[in-house]
């Protein structure tokens, strides 16, 4: 038994690759946009963007002013946060 493919075969399977591409190049956008949300700082560095001590960057941990992760006994912190910290002074 053989097969064929049509014109509208193809057309459709055109019309299914435009769809996928739109999608994929939406979804980098959208990863552009959202990269400072993904970025994280160390202590050392944040410490030195806000000329603060580490316990002055503990109480903002403490208090949930800006986000941190715990990796290996060092934070990280969310660069939204610190940036949103400039704008509130």
């Amino acid at each position: 038994m053989s097969e064929y493919i049509t014109k509208d075969d193809l057309r459709q399977f055109g019309l299914v690759m435009m769809n996928d591409f739109r999608k994929i190049i939406e979804d980098s956008k959208k990863d552009q946009n959202n990269k400072l949300t993904l970025e994280w700082l160390k202590s050392r560095v944040v410490r030195k963007l806000l000329d603060i001590s580490a316990g002055s960057l503990q109480n903002l941990r403490v208090t949930g002013k800006i986000r941190f992760k715990k990796v290996l006994g060092s934070y990280y912190y969310n660069r939204v946060d610190i940036m949103n910290l400039f704008n509130e002074k």
